[in-house]
């Protein structure tokens, strides 16, 4: 019973404390954020250049770049620091992870912007080879030597195509992930988003907004974000999959968060000035959901098997 209590706690934190960017629509002119591939289409091998530049770049954070696949998985992650100027640039070779032929989606990140473009990857491009044509033998005079010309072996080499990981991620057991950044921003709830279905949904604007405008506010918070984004995402992936396969489970993750968000809400209403009041408000928060998640439920357990 206590080990699967600690393992719901920790659950129930990791799924609060992350939460995805929106998705923010933009008016006639420049866009503040911008993301573009050289080419419409590459083939494997093919070196793939992602650009943009951001309007009004304060030189707060960095840029977030994702790739996902023709089935909405994520192949590659990336975080650039940006030029004093805007412009960023980052490089991803096709093949490794980008493998599977259709169409791929780039997603850039900055602060509270969003925006994408695509491509397409059409596979591998080697021809196949041709067939040897025999050199003929001369034929053979009074007055020159016979020589028979034979063509050179032609040895066949097999590329083995590596997964390419971008700064920030690291390569284990063939897929990139987020190593730990001195930057503590950042980062898509993959879980609540695959539980809510949306980027844009209310609850994941909740979450957002709790996390840029109080954790992120001190420096405590910020320290806790750089060690959860590393630990989160070692694992996130897998159980956001497992809830687009099974309904059921899907529904269950968000009915479990319903008592968290609104226990969140308090952070609305109070004002957090300092490292004391952050640790304090935070620490109570935790207390009043163990409260509701764990020993609510085991006193109505223990009542139960006491009348039996």
């Amino acid at each position: 019973m206590i080990k699967i209590t600690i393992f719901l706690l920790a659950f129930l934190s990791i799924t609060v404390m992350s939460y995805g960017m929106p998705i923010q629509s933009f008016a006639a002119g420049v866009a503040p954020l911008t993301v573009n591939v050289e080419f419409s289409s590459y083939r494997e091998g093919a070196e793939i250049d992602i650009t943009g530049y951001i309007k009004d770049y304060d030189q707060s954070n960095d840029v977030t770049i994702r790739i996902q696949d023709p089935n909405g998985s994520f192949v590659y992650l990336s975080q650039i620091t940006p030029n004093s100027d805007g412009t960023y640039s980052d490089s991803v070779k096709a093949g490794g992870t980008i493998n599977k032929a259709g169409e791929y989606t780039i997603l850039a990140f900055w602060n509270s912007n969003r925006n994408q473009t695509t491509f397409e990857y059409l596979g591998s491009s080697e021809p196949a080879p041709a067939p040897s044509t025999p050199t003929p033998t001369p034929t053979p005079t009074p007055t020159s030597e016979v020589m028979d010309m034979e063509p050179e072996p032609v040895v066949e080499t097999e590329s083995v195509s590596e997964p390419m990981c971008g700064a920030g991620t690291v390569l284990k057991d063939g897929v990139c992930v987020v190593k730990e950044k001195e930057s503590s921003s950042g980062g898509g709830c993959l879980i609540a988003t695959a539980a809510y279905g949306s980027e844009m949904a209310p609850q994941i604007q909740f979450l957002r907004e709790i996390r840029d405008n109080t954790v992120l506010q001190t420096e405590s918070g910020s320290v806790f974000m750089t060690g959860f984004n590393q630990f989160y995402y070692s694992f996130s992936p897998a159980v956001a999959d497992y809830e687009r396969e099974n309904p059921v489970f899907k529904e269950t993750v968000k009915l479990a968060l319903t008592p968290m968000l609104t226990s969140l809400a308090i952070l609305n209403y109070v004002d957090i000035d300092s490292e004391t009041e952050m640790l304090g408000y935070g620490i109570g928060i935790i207390l009043l959901n163990i409260g509701m998640y764990f020993v609510a439920p085991a006193v109505i357990i223990i009542k139960i098997k006491n009348r039996k």
